[in-house]
């Protein structure tokens, strides 16, 4: 494997972490709103921020990997 490839993988792993910890947040900043308690400091909003982040982060790995593959495929086998 090459390392442009593992490290894609690893933003896919990454961008999997930060998207479960936005994922997290978002759910904990909507849930006072729907039982009508006491909302979060906007802290705990910007938090959630992270899903889309991770989401990105991910796309971006996906991207390195398959840019990976690619040129391993092209590559004259000589």
């Amino acid at each position: 494997m090459s390392s442009s490839n593992e490290s894609g993988e690893r933003l896919v792993r990454i961008g999997a972490v930060v998207f479960a910890v936005g994922m997290l947040a978002t759910v904990a900043t909507f849930v006072p709103l729907f039982f009508h308690l006491t909302p979060l400091p906007t802290p705990a909003y910007f938090a959630s921020m992270l899903m889309p982040l991770g989401f990105l982060l991910a796309l971006a790995g996906l991207f390195r990997s398959a840019r990976a593959q690619r040129r391993r495929a092209d590559a004259p086998t000589g």
